[in-house]
């Protein structure tokens, strides 16, 4: 009975979620490969991107400030550890996660105000004014040439340096980052669906809208937060060129692909189309082509996400075994 509670309460796709991104932890005991590592880390880091965005889509938001996010925290994470030899995982992953949040508080209380296309096109806008300000801020950032040569982040004094103890480091991350969004998202379930449903039948009701989405907002950055600083660990440096706001596209494609109505569909969204785009970028000059076919498949096909259509598809055929058992009794 408790463990049925429990799914209950959590649910079974966050079950799933949870432990197919905990499985990550077994890759390096098995994997040899160095472009595999690269790959699962890679997917990691796009899933705590995901996570991001399907926070939330779950107020019906679309938000394409990841990467703004992801610079903030990834540059944070740079600055104190190079110019304050400051290396401990812990204290870097704090940095990386409370950074974005406290940027994102007045940007939330400015913006949430906003719904719709105006929501979408002002988010964008701030993801493509963040290149531009790291880039004219040379004495901060790096300018140009960026933050490069981080010393080696430490765990209870063992350097993690290599890629197999970053992609340990990057799923541990991304373990904390999804169980912070189902902790969220649970809690806040009623006031985060009906801001959803109708926003201003919720508001009628006295729900106070602001509050919630400023909570979800500040939430969503930092997780965001988290997935840059893995990024800029796995490539030992930070520059606005792996911060480009085009690569927004990419976060939500990975959570409405998947599926933005549960959990599991930012986890195999970000798995599916990382892959895919490892795997034809061997293609060459038809590396986006392919990738927008299939992107464009997935809508056309799976209207609610990969994940949407599986639950649909079960769900009729629980209603179909039912009647076939009756029909073949009667018979």
């Amino acid at each position: 009975m408790k463990d049925k509670s429990l799914i209950d309460r959590i649910g079974g796709n966050e079950i799933v979620s949870l432990l197919l991104v905990a499985a990550a932890l077994l890759v390096p005991v098995y994997a040899t490969n160095a472009a595999v590592i690269s790959l699962f880390t890679q997917i990691l880091i796009a899933l705590m991107g995901a996570l991001s965005v399907y926070i939330m889509l779950r107020m019906d938001l679309m938000s394409f400030a990841v990467p703004a996010f992801m610079a903030i925290g990834g540059y944070a994470v740079a600055i104190v550890s190079a110019r304050y030899d400051v290396t401990d995982v812990f204290a870097l992953a704090a940095v990386s996660l409370l950074v974005p949040m406290l940027i994102a508080l007045p940007i939330g209380a400015l913006i949430l105000r906003l719904r719709g296309v105006y929501f979408v096109l002002v988010t964008f806008v701030i993801a493509e004014i963040m290149p531009l300000l790291l880039f004219e801020t040379p004495t901060l950032t790096g300018g140009s040439n960026g933050i490069s040569g981080l010393p080696p982040v430490v765990f209870f004094g063992m350097p993690i340096e290599d890629n197999n103890k970053i992609l340990l480091m990057t799923t541990v991350l991304a373990v904390v980052a999804v169980l912070g969004t189902i902790g969220l998202t649970r809690y806040y379930r009623h006031q985060f669906d009906a801001i959803k449903e109708n926003e201003l039948l919720a508001q009628s009701l006295g729900l106070t809208i602001w509050r919630y989405k400023v909570i979800g907002f500040c939430a969503a950055a930092g997780l965001a937060g988290l997935g840059g600083f893995c990024l800029v660990e796995m490539l030992i440096t930070a520059h606005p060129s792996s911060f480009q706001a085009i690569s927004s596209v990419n976060y939500v494609a990975y959570t409405v692909v998947g599926g933005q109505g549960a959990l599991l569909g930012a986890v195999v969204g970000s798995a599916l189309l990382v892959w895919a785009s490892n795997l034809f970028s061997l293609q060459g000059e038809f590396s986006q082509g392919l990738f927008g076919i299939l992107l464009m498949l997935a809508v056309l096909f799976a209207k609610g996400g990969l994940i949407g259509s599986l639950q649909g598809i079960l769900a009729r055929s629980r209603k179909f075994a039912p009647a076939a058992r009756s029909q073949g009794a009667e018979a």
